[in-house]
């Protein structure tokens, strides 16, 4: 059942919005991408809403949201985060929504590397898939991947449970995503440079 008191304070009053200001089609646009940034965040898990460090009562309200089916209650509440929203700083709100969507996705990349490497290095007899990885990754432990290499073969041969292949799978994700740098770090990173030359 949803919080009555979630609508007792604020709702979207279109037409106030217009009195003050004259571009109606501007302010819709503006209402309906917060409605879906609001409807982005509610998706999210429940650690994750908790990092925007929002007020109680709107963190709640996402919560709740997030835990309904899509009908008129949640487009109601949704109605109210939107209405929330436009009183809080919205500009840091989307930079922090869009850094986790930065993040997610480069985890999802970084998650078929490990794999295709994996899967490359427990086919390979040989050494021709470590060489090619220590070239790609030359801060690699390359003794503790042929171990995991090896063990992985000998579990999967004699049909035991795949512990090395998972601990190997592990390692090679870690030293993926320490080789990532994220495109909001190197535009910071060429700030600064920009930065010290005008100094100079």
């Amino acid at each position: 059942m949803i919080d009555e008191e979630y609508f007792e304070d604020e709702e979207i009053d279109e037409s106030e919005f217009y009195a003050i200001r004259p571009n109606k089609t501007q302010i819709k646009k503006q209402i309906a991408a917060i409605s879906t940034m609001a409807e982005q965040i509610c998706e999210l898990a429940p650690a994750q809403i908790a990092e925007f460090n929002l007020p109680e009562r709107i963190e709640q309200a996402l919560l709740d949201a997030g835990k309904m089916g899509r009908n008129a209650a949640r487009k109601r509440l949704l109605k109210y985060i939107t209405a929330q929203f436009r009183t809080l700083d919205i500009e840091a709100i989307e930079e922090k929504l869009a850094r986790m969507k930065n993040k997610s996705a480069h985890a999802v990349r970084e998650h078929h590397q490990a794999e295709r490497w994996r899967e490359q290095l427990l086919a390979d007899t040989g050494n021709h898939q470590l060489t090619l990885f220590m070239t790609e990754y030359p801060e690699a432990d390359s003794q503790h991947i042929r171990q995991l290499q090896r063990n992985g073969q000998k579990e999967a041969k004699e049909g035991k449970p795949p512990k090395a292949s998972r601990l190997l799978y592990k390692y090679l994700k870690e030293l993926i995503a320490d080789q990532q740098v994220f495109p909001s770090d190197t535009l910071r990173e060429d700030e600064l440079s920009d930065e010290d030359e005008s100094e100079q």
